[in-house]
């Protein structure tokens, strides 16, 4: 018997089919594109995710060894901030912006000016920043009226997955934190607010838990991934919150880092607690909150880097038989800690926690005739681990406190940049079963819905295990905090600069 858990990252969906235990029995990745059409503009289109989706499913269902008949329950989990337009006949009637999208810097500010900002944060517990959800619809009010007009309602990335497999038009309470009407103590959309902001409410789903069963595999969501008809879907969540339910972090204080595309961390809590340089969402368990870092620098750096500077690192990989990734690790690996003062602010679409400044941009600092390639590699990781601690640091200065990391992502493969992390933010790190984390946690919802599993408690006890652990090395802690507060003030003299 199977779970499987789709989930719609920023470069590309993946899909995987889960055993009872939590064993990837086999998996899928396809890429789609991102579009840039104007600076500060950064959009997919939803129905290039649901194509992808598609053909990761029926090359799942080609292995012999499934009988799609054994698939238990779906899972969608996705990448956060989406403002997609539906029509009421189904319709996406424009390319969504996604979370590095930050044409309504205008709006927010205006909106700061009129209600002051304090009003949104202290009902949702965000900020107002034109990454989220809410200024993106906004600003379809403003300068798409046509197009406002004829929107029946907003969803969100894993919510149209959903919608394409059942036909439910639902808003998962993890994906709630996107606009600031939501009321992030109640877990429901604050209607007054909506009516101040003219904001038609009825483009607003209604809110549910990530584990509910939604719907049902529909005929034509059969014929077009291969799925039997009548398989149940839940209504997924979060992308970073279902990570970090894959790596079994359901518990008060435990922490997931993120490893993706993008970078960050999730701090599970109990209790309700906001901080205006950090961002706080309903986990998907529902009953506990994640006060997350996300930042714009992540496994992404490094793919950027690979693509524009290691053309020799890809020949040798393709002779050697591994990643070039490897190969820029063992470069790396020849830097001794500190990269010889080279500091990388990796805000490379600007930034997001805790700076907030959608004109950051990346920096490499410290460069001289000595310093090499491998230097600037090895910088990279530095840096993503800098703005981890950076997050980490402030999170803790609010009054949270965080023992231990939980790693997940593509990164977190690589030995030498999780021990970075972990000198660096001087915590230690467990890594479990780190590529598959986000889509485990996608299934393990399905697998609580239909009852597989009696609680999220005895989800993770069935299917995480942890592979590896590292602990800080006490050796590196000087000339990593040297470097940190160079990290700091470099970013504090250039800010000005960067307007």
């Amino acid at each position: 018997m199977y779970l499987l858990g789709i989930d719609i990252g920023t470069s590309a969906c993946k899909a995987a089919l889960f055993s009872e235990d939590g064993q990837a029995v086999t998996q899928s990745s396809k890429s789609y594109p991102t579009f840039h059409p104007q600076n500060g503009w950064v959009e997919q289109n939803p129905d290039d995710w649901w194509k992808a989706v598609c053909q990761a499913i029926k090359e799942i269902l080609a292995d012999r060894r499934i009988n799609p008949k054994d698939i238990l329950g779906v899972g969608v989990d996705g990448q956060s901030w989406s403002a997609i337009p539906l029509s009421k006949d189904g319709k996406v009637l424009r390319n969504t912006p996604i979370w590095m999208d930050t044409r309504a810097q205008d709006i927010c500010e205006n909106l700061k000016i009129i209600f002051g900002e304090d009003t949104f944060f202290q009902l949702s517990g965000n900020p107002l920043q034109s990454t989220y959800s809410l200024p993106k619809v906004l600003w379809y009010r403003e300068h798409l009226p046509e197009l406002y007009c004829q929107t029946d309602k907003i969803l969100q990335s894993n919510s149209y997955i959903v919608y394409k497999m059942t036909g439910a038009v639902t808003q998962d309470i993890s994906q709630g934190y996107g606009y600031q009407c939501f009321d992030m103590r109640k877990g429901l959309w604050d209607f007054n607010l909506c009516k101040e902001l003219n904001l038609r409410k009825e483009l607003l789903p209604e809110i549910v838990t990530c584990d509910e069963i939604v719907g049902h595999i529909t005929k034509e969501a059969s014929q077009q991934t291969g799925l039997p008809i009548g398989i149940p879907v839940v209504a997924g969540g979060l992308d970073s919150a279902c990570g970090a339910l894959g790596a079994g972090v359901i518990a008060n204080g435990e922490t997931q880092e993120q490893g993706g595309q993008a970078g960050g961390m999730s701090i599970c809590t109990e209790d309700y607690h906001a901080d205006k340089q950090l961002i706080l969402s309903y986990h998907v368990t529902a009953n506990k909150w994640l006060l997350q870092g996300g930042t714009v620098g992540g496994g992404g750096v490094l793919k950027w880097f690979e693509e524009q500077f290691c053309y020799e690192e890809r020949q040798k990989s393709l002779k050697n038989k591994h990643s070039s990734f490897e190969e820029m690790t063992q470069l790396a690996e020849k830097i001794e800690p500190g990269s010889g003062g080279v500091v990388f602010l990796p805000y490379m679409a600007g930034e997001r926690s805790p700076i907030w400044n959608p004109k950051a941009k990346g920096v490499y600092y410290g460069l001289d005739f000595s310093k090499t390639k491998a230097h600037m590699i090895r910088a990279s990781m530095e840096g993503v681990a800098f703005s981890l601690k950076h997050n980490l640091d402030v999170a803790e200065k609010s009054g949270v406190e965080v023992k231990c990391l939980r790693a997940m992502g593509g990164s977190a493969n690589s030995w030498l940049w999780t021990q970075i992390k972990s000198d660096i933010t001087n915590k230690p790190i467990d890594v479990p079963n780190s590529d598959t984390a986000t889509t485990l946690g996608a299934a393990m919802l399905a697998g609580v819905a239909i009852g597989l599993y009696k609680d999220y408690t005895d989800a993770v006890a069935k299917t995480v295990n942890v592979r590896r652990k590292h602990v800080p090395n006490e050796v590196n802690r000087a000339v990593y905090e040297q470097n940190y507060d160079m990290y700091l003030g470099i970013y504090k003299q250039l800010k000005e600069m960067m307007k």
